[in-house]
């Protein structure tokens, strides 16, 4: 069964860090790009952060530039969201998802995760 497992969220202060981890099962990731996607209440999901096969290229929304890091380790068949100085409108679903390509679009994507909650809160 080919799935992906988010896992790391939870509520955090304004200015706080949290990681998020995707683990691959049923499939390897190493030839695949890595995104993550946020979906905030009575919001559309939105592209935030991908990564390429090699872990070399990696591409982010202008608001979390400087905030946030993608990462992958292939040998483990996982990837990561390094999310610091956390602020209020970052508070959202967060999605992982494998694709083909290096694009901002949903439908590139073919396998998603079932989401973390991340709330950033005081």
């Amino acid at each position: 069964q080919v799935q992906l497992v988010e896992s790391g969220g939870g509520l955090v202060q304004p200015g706080g860090s949290l990681r998020l981890s995707c683990a691959a099962s049923g499939f390897t990731l190493d030839a695949y790009v890595i995104g993550w996607f946020r979906q905030a209440p009575g919001k559309e999901r939105e592209f935030v952060a991908a990564i390429s096969w090699s872990g070399h290229a990696t591409d982010y929304r202008y608001s979390v530039k400087g905030r946030f890091t993608i990462s992958r380790t292939n040998a483990k068949n996982t990837a990561y969201l390094q999310m610091n100085n956390l602020k209020p409108e970052d508070t959202a679903v967060y999605y992982c998802a494998a694709g083909s390509s290096m694009v901002r679009m949903i439908g590139a994507y073919n396998v998603w995760g079932q989401g973390t909650q991340v709330t950033v809160s005081s």
